[in-house]
């Protein structure tokens, strides 16, 4: 597991709070009935539903150990004190692709949060790694699979 940052907005970081205490306090003991009910069912060595239900637990736990260590790694953004003179997490980034003149509205968001159908891409992808730290007017040159592609930043907002 990584121990990298993830940056996260208040809001976030309360929703995987949230999570986790879900999983803990009623996804765990429902998992452990399961395992329980199971076992009550006979010979463990071909009971499928035992097995199943070990699996799902373990797959559980491992899904708590992740977020946990999510949300020790998150550092919380605070949107009134982001600088909008350049692309960093949290801004939003209008710009134009040089190629075909379209313009385009991103939120620069962490791992988490990134959404593209909602307009938030991650900081940690192509593009948002190639804006990061533009200001408005620079292009961005930006290195995908079918060759560089070139990003004018037109405007940046919280």
């Amino acid at each position: 597991m990584s121990e990298t940052t993830v940056y996260v907005t208040i809001e976030t970081f309360n929703k995987m709070r949230e999570e986790l205490q879900r999983m803990k306090s009623v996804d765990r003991p429902a998992a452990s009935r399961a395992i329980g009910e199971a076992r009550e069912k006979g010979d463990l060595k071909e009971n499928a539903e035992y097995d199943s239900a070990k699996e799902a637990q373990g797959m559980l736990e491992a899904k708590i150990k992740q977020l946990e260590a999510t949300i020790s790694n998150a550092k919380i953004v605070d949107t009134n004190t982001i600088d909008i003179s350049k692309v960093t997490i949290l801004t939003k980034v209008t710009i134009t692709n040089q190629a075909n003149k379209k313009t385009t509205t991103y939120q620069i968001v962490g791992e988490k949060e990134a959404d593209l159908k909602a307009g938030k891409i991650s900081a940690s992808s192509p593009i948002g790694k190639g804006l990061m730290g533009k200001k408005v007017g620079e292009l961005a040159e930006i290195q995908a699979p079918n060759g560089v592609m070139k990003f004018m930043v037109e405007n940046i907002t919280v």
